[in-house]
């Protein structure tokens, strides 16, 4: 399957956290209303924001499948690590808010009591949400979409922060209102860490960074082709979900330019067989004593 394949199939993830967040939001607006929950009402309001967190992710999903053009030779592939930079930047948001609004109720605690309904509408939001994320997360795992990763562990952070509204709301029935807060302030905070680990992950691969162990796997694997002596330089980089590698090997003095050639060929059918790089550029030099 072609990555233009797999990021085609990564849309279906972003569609169905969409759908779901919209009808999320919309009952646990309107049950929070009749319930008389708070949290049950942030909890809603949080899920339209993550709308359009997915919107984002599916936007740079689509931008990422089209094909290179006179000013992206190498195609559109890194739209889908800006969207990633986009959900981590509403989670963020999300999570800062969370835990503004959990440590504003703590020093102004209300004696108000919810209904019931309000707390098994918090955990059936939860229970569909954590298969929302379990659904994105293999599929994000099989078309290797980043994007798609973080919008799993999107959802993933919004399960808990229905978990943690409904226990405030049982707390509540017992008198344990500081226990609505309490909760809040763990999933701010498990949102924020989410948040922060999405981000370093895509700025880190905007910057050109590159995996060490990695490098030192595509070396190793170059450098068992018997006609390879030396592996100069090795060199990678991502460019969306696909893996872009530059390397510098040298070959007997004595070999024609068909032979490099074959040589390098061979490399890069190994590169791709083996570790899925479709994309590497082997640049051959004739070995000398003094490498």
């Amino acid at each position: 399957m072609s990555e233009y394949e797999n990021l085609k199939m990564g849309e279906k993830g972003a569609w169905v956290s969409i759908v779901a967040y919209v009808l999320l939001a919309a009952i646990k607006i309107l049950v929070a209303s009749i319930g008389n929950s708070e949290a049950l009402r942030a909890d809603g309001l949080n899920n339209t924001t993550d709308v359009i967190a997915s919107i984002a992710v599916l936007i740079g999903l689509k931008i990422s499948r089209k094909p290179p053009d006179e000013d992206h030779h190498y195609g559109h592939f890194r739209a889908e690590t800006i969207a990633s930079l986009v959900a981590a930047f509403i989670m963020m948001t999300v999570g800062l808010e969370v835990l503004i609004g959990t440590v504003q109720d703590i020093f102004h605690q209300t004696q108000t009591q919810p209904s019931l309904m309000t707390a098994w509408t918090a955990i059936g939001a939860a229970i569909v949400m954590l298969f929302v994320y379990r659904y994105n997360l293999n599929l994000s795992r099989k078309v290797d979409s980043q994007a798609l990763f973080a919008a799993a562990q999107d959802n993933r952070s919004d399960a808990l922060v229905s978990i943690g509204a409904a226990l405030g709301i049982f707390g509540s029935q017992f008198g344990l209102y500081w226990l609505d807060p309490l909760a809040g302030t763990v999933v701010g905070f498990i949102i924020c860490k989410t948040a922060w680990e999405i981000f370093r992950d895509a700025s880190h691969s905007l910057s050109d960074g590159f995996d060490e162990e990695e490098i030192e796997s595509i070396r190793n694997l170059i450098s068992q082709h018997p006609d390879v002596w030396v592996v100069k330089d090795v060199k990678g980089r991502l460019q969306g979900n696909q893996t872009l590698v530059e390397a510098t090997i040298h070959i007997n003095p004595e070999f024609t330019i068909q032979q490099g050639h074959e040589i390098t060929d061979e490399v890069e059918d190994q590169l791709e067989k083996k570790m899925n790089i479709r994309y590497a550029h082997i640049h051959i030099e004739p070995y000398e004593d003094n490498d």
